[in-house]
């Protein structure tokens, strides 16, 4: 498909404006080909209004929506080699993670198809009439979760098709019943587009409403936040930075009529080291680490950027390990230059920090002109960690700071200093696990997951997986932006109270014609 560099809206493309981009290459930091149209304000409003209105008309049949993200996943994986090519041209991501991340996105749409077509989610709850129950009557009160509106989505930069125009907040709104407008990422306009066009696509073989997707290119301080501002929508899906995803969550809440804002924003992912484990395999636990810490380029918002350990000979081997393997890693390119400066300062920041020494750092100089990084590993001591905060702040990139602890107290005492996270990970033998409740106990209450053994990085997508954490790693640690538990962040629960069987939606009538399973006076039951 060629690129058109306009603005997707409902069936049609349009780029009136003369406001124009182009995207870069990090690699090269050379200008790529086509100009790309920011939206006008007459394309926003007109984006609105047909959202709306699509809204208005949302097709009732779940067979539609079903139909909506199978066509979805099969349209991207027709765009074939040249979504691949032109993804790596943005971000310099290599083809096999990109062609994995292709699949990601595919098989969760498929996944979110699965889970409509079984149609159980909407939690049905059924508790039927006693009429003759004293001293009051009991009514029949009938419970479901049903769609909340249009809902905006913001592109990711670190993952420009797993968390973007037909990523996972894409894909859990569209099977919520919702209609969807993205802010594409300016970091990838032509991968935004060519997977906004095969969206595009599927939505009009599925006889979607007019409107009910739209992709807009613009910057996220006007066009976005003139998006999150309007009535209209109801919902907003955000994946990036803390400063970007506070300020979405202070508008939003601002409004005349307040919406949430699922915004996904940062975490340091802490890994605790029990001694017993780390004298057990400290070499691997190190070579494991080291491949988690440099994973894309550290791009990962799941990148363990804090250890914390008992400081011994077992710990310094560790640190022995992991840095020969820091010193020898080759500068890689990150997304953008952008991400780069704040990476570098980052580095900058910690090296400058007073009880802070830099362990190991790449040998080889980078490259600035290719966007290229340095990893980086420091170490400190709980003490200066406790004392200073800002040390335990994210920096987004191949870096991560060792903390020596003198026992498993201090360990704990770190534990509860820090703030929320996505994840948070343990090495313990089994009998160091039997002896640490206090310390999982406090990670339950600050991390959405907790790993034992293995590295955060890698996330499985499937009904069970939780992808969330306490501010600030989130907005809203009670919802998840990865499986199938995100769709329920874009409804809300509608109850009928003593309605006539006729006038019920179907999953909420006696005779359950769509089949699914329901609490029937306490009871779950089909």
């Amino acid at each position: 498909m060629p690129l058109h560099g306009q603005n997707i809206i409902g069936k049609s493309t349009c780029g009136k404006g003369s406001d124009t981009f182009r995207a870069v290459d990090p690699s090269t930091s050379q200008a790529l080909e086509t100009d790309f149209h920011n939206a006008t304000q007459a394309e926003k409003d007109q984006v609105l209004a047909l959202a709306d209105q699509a809204f208005a008309n949302r097709p009732k049949d779940p067979a539609r929506t079903v139909e909506l993200l199978n066509r979805c996943a099969d349209e991207i994986e027709e765009v074939g080699d040249e979504l691949i090519e032109r993804c790596t041209a943005e971000t310099a991501l290599p083809a096999p993670r990109l062609q994995g991340e292709r699949a990601r996105t595919c098989n969760q749409l498929r996944l979110f198809a699965r889970l409509v077509e079984e149609g159980s989610w909407i939690d049905a709850r059924i508790d039927t009439a006693i009429p003759d129950r004293t001293p009051l009557p009991k009514p029949d009160m009938r419970r479901m979760l049903t769609p909340i509106g249009p809902v905006l989505v913001f592109g990711a930069s670190n993952f420009p098709l797993a968390f973007s125009v037909a990523g996972g907040d894409t894909a859990s709104a569209f099977a919520a019943g919702c209609p969807v407008i993205v802010k594409a990422r300016p970091a990838h306009p032509g991968t935004s587009e060519l997977v906004g066009q095969a969206v595009q696509k599927a939505a009009t073989a599925a006889g979607m409403p007019e409107g009910w997707f739209a992709m807009l290119h613009g910057p996220g301080r006007t066009t976005g936040t003139y998006l999150a501002k309007h009535p209209v929508v109801k919902a907003v899906g955000f994946t990036g930075s803390l400063s970007g995803g506070r300020a979405l969550f202070d508008l939003a809440t601002s409004r005349p009529d307040p919406i949430p804002v699922y915004a996904e924003m940062g975490s340091i992912n802490p890994v605790f080291l029990m001694p017993e484990a780390l004298a057990e395999r400290a070499e691997q636990i190190a070579d494991g680490f080291y491949q988690s810490v440099t994973l894309g380029v550290g791009q990962f918002c799941t990148n363990p950027g804090l250890v914390v350990a008992i400081d011994n000979e077992h710990l310094e081997k560790f640190v022995a390990v992991l840095c020969q393997h820091v010193k020898q890693m080759v500068p890689a390119t990150m997304l953008l230059a952008t991400i780069l400066d704040s990476y570098e300062q980052g580095v900058q920041s910690l090296s400058k920090a007073g009880g802070v020494e830099v362990a190991a750092q790449a040998r080889q100089a980078p490259d600035r002109d290719k966007t290229q990084c340095a990893a980086a590993v420091f170490v400190t001591d709980a003490e200066k960690l406790l004392d200073d905060r800002s040390l335990s702040h994210e920096v987004f990139g191949p870096s991560t700071l060792i903390v020596r602890c003198r026992n498993t107290n201090q360990m704990l005492e770190v534990a509860r200093h820090l703030e929320g996270q996505l994840t948070a990970t343990v090495h313990a033998t089994q009998d160091e696990l039997d002896r640490c409740g206090e310390l999982l106990a406090t990670l339950e209450t600050k991390a959405g997951r907790l790993l034992f053994g293995g590295f955060p990085t890698g996330l499985e997508v499937c009904a069970s997986t939780h992808h969330g954490g306490p501010y600030p790693a989130t907005t809203d640690g009670r919802s998840t932006s990865v499986g199938t538990g995100a769709i329920e962040r874009f409804t809300r629960a509608v109850c009928y109270q003593d309605f006539p069987q006729n006038l019920l939606p179907p999953q909420l009538r006696d005779d359950n014609p769509t089949g699914i399973w329901r609490l029937v006076d306490g009871q779950r039951t089909k």
